[in-house]
């Protein structure tokens, strides 16, 4: 008997991680769309960040990602008063930020997923919250090695110049 992969679909994932505090929320929504993306962001503003006066948001580059986004799902004010305490920064082409996102997914996939494929998306869902809580309980943070000088001096394209 040939064995045949079939294919169960696909998901998203939306990570939220705060490197240096050890902390880590990723959710699986079931569409990869500008509400999703703005729920995510909201409940972040009124969960972890309440007490937050702004949020710098290091975001990836993808069009559905944006402040923009905030009138569409909000009445007017609330809509207002998330964005204006969002600074965005988005990524730049060849920086790390990207690479701890990626290294966080990575971890994540390894230690909960595993090789397996998840059959629905609930199972994937429940993986991904059981991922997220280990590391938050055990706060694994980012050793973070580059200084700025190092940055400024191996990033001199990205980084623009600073004169004194």
């Amino acid at each position: 008997m040939d064995y045949q992969y079939e294919r169960a679909g696909t998901a998203a994932l939306l990570l939220c991680s705060e490197p240096l505090a050890g902390w880590r929320a990723a959710t699986a929504p079931a569409r990869r769309t500008q509400p999703d993306w703005v729920a995510e962001v909201a409940a972040l503003l009124a969960g972890r960040s309440a007490d937050c006066e702004r949020v710098t948001l290091v975001r990836d580059n993808l069009n559905p990602h944006s402040p923009g986004a905030f009138p569409e799902a909000f009445e007017p004010q609330r809509a207002r008063a998330l964005a204006e305490r969002i600074e965005c920064c988005s990524t730049p082409q060849h920086g790390s930020w990207l690479n701890l996102a990626g290294v966080e997914l990575s971890a994540l996939s390894r230690q909960r997923l595993g090789r397996r494929r998840s059959g629905d998306l609930a199972t994937l869902q429940h993986g991904i919250a059981a991922g997220s809580t280990d590391v938050n309980q055990r706060r694994r943070g980012v050793d973070w090695h580059m200084t700025i000088d190092d940055a400024r001096s191996k990033l001199k394209s990205v980084y623009p110049k600073i004169v004194t």
